[in-house]
């Protein structure tokens, strides 16, 4: 798997970070040039610029591209990006500092991701930086400061303006140069693998919509609903994702979250008493959407309600609650000592994953299992304990003389 991560060279020097050495692609023929370069390339950076405020699916304004000897900025509201899946299937790394939403949006464009991916962030994780952004990465490792970012930046807009695709080719000019850096001191470290591992299954997670059975649990106000509150919750959020989803459009929308809960807590059952329901006013009830609120609602009354398994995960044995407090802190000393970000190596999800045997939990399988997950074992079973070092830190040692009978 570690294939993938050699060095690349030449990087990408800083003469190429002007952006009128960087090429606007806004037509297919050009693009399809882009992509034969690309197949041949060992290794390429690439990042995107989305809208989603007023969406329900992210909405791609700008693809950036940049390889040995070349830098694109790739209009995808005038160019079709499906050409890209040829690159994506090859043998090219794929350089993207913080990937997640990047491969969400690729995914949806283009109809599949990199084959093999190198996350700048995640890679970053394992060198002692905590979840960093670029520009700290690039300034701390190649000096280089990017220029300053717009949040209001309109990336739909269309002469898009010269400071910002300043700022965008930016974003890709100097991670070739960053991910060489980075795979160097993984290598001294030993943890290169751990990097490949970790970045594959990010590329590999699922991206698939999201299920409409489970967004009531997304709301904070409705988890804590019970009975049939709780059931009209349920098929309301699946009935206002599903909707959301075929109007692309946000959640918000297409009913607020108080109007949610409002309508959980006492069902409305005519049009006349959903326009009394705090937060619900005439525009969210047009074009039948009324009619089709009230037929989940009454679904949600009839329905039985979910069950406690469905409400929260399953309940952790009392007996090993505690342990998640003092492992907690056993690891972040851990990662400290071991120069690892902390909610890489592991997060209270996966200490609670691991201690309740939750299958495919992050801490018994991989890198993790044995750094970790298996001194964590022992300690539960009462073959090993934590205690002060004297010096303001935990240890775990193996409990002489202990008898597990």
């Amino acid at each position: 798997m570690s294939g993938g991560f050699r060095r690349t060279s030449p990087a990408l020097g800083s003469d190429e970070s002007d952006v009128d050495d960087v090429l606007w692609i806004d037509d297919d023929a050009r693009f399809a040039e882009v992509v034969d370069e690309l197949v041949e390339v060992e290794a390429y950076a690439l990042d995107t610029e989305f809208h989603r405020e007023r969406t329900y699916f992210p909405q791609l304004a700008l693809l950036q591209l940049a390889w040995p000897g070349g830098s694109v900025l790739v209009d995808p509201l005038a160019v079709d990006l499906a050409p890209l899946a040829k690159v994506f299937a090859g043998r090219a790394v794929a350089v993207i500092h913080a990937a997640s939403q990047d491969l969400e949006v690729l995914e949806l464009a283009c109809g599949s991701v990199p084959g093999v991916l190198f996350d700048t962030q995640v890679a970053a994780g394992f060198v002692g930086f905590s979840t960093p952004s670029l520009a700290q990465l690039l300034e701390r490792l190649l000096k280089v400061q990017l220029p300053k970012a717009d949040r209001l930046t309109d990336w739909l807009r269309r002469p898009l303006g010269h400071e910002a695709k300043v700022y965008a080719a930016g974003d890709v000019t100097h991670l070739l140069e960053l991910r060489d850096i980075l795979v160097g001191k993984l290598e001294a470290r030993g943890r290169l693998e751990w990097a490949a591992t970790e970045c594959d299954l990010l590329r590999l997670k699922s991206r698939g919509g999201r299920n409409p059975e489970q967004a009531w649990m997304r709301i904070k106000e409705a988890r804590s609903l019970s009975g049939r509150a709780a059931g009209v919750a349920r098929t309301v959020a699946a009935w206002r994702e599903r909707r959301a989803a075929d109007t692309d459009q946000p959640v918000r929308f297409v009913l607020p979250d108080l109007a949610l809960v409002g309508i959980a807590q006492r069902p409305p059952t005519s049009l006349e008493e959903l326009r009394g329901v705090r937060g619900l006013d005439g525009r969210f009830l047009r074009g039948g959407a009324g009619e089709s609120l009230l037929a989940a609602i009454r679904e949600g009354v009839d329905a039985p309600p979910p069950p406690k398994s469905e409400v929260r995960d399953p309940m952790l044995d009392r007996d090993l609650r505690p342990a998640v407090t003092l492992v907690s802190a056993w690891i972040a000393q851990l990662a400290r000592d071991l120069d690892l970000d902390t909610a890489l190596l592991a997060t209270r999800s996966d200490i609670e994953a691991l201690l309740g045997n939750v299958p495919g939990a992050r801490l018994a399988e991989g890198w993790r299992a044995e750094i970790v997950g298996e001194p964590v074992r022992r300690l539960v079973q009462g073959d090993a304990a934590l205690a002060f070092d004297r010096k303001g830190g935990l240890v775990l040692e193996d409990r002489v003389g202990h008898d597990p009978t």
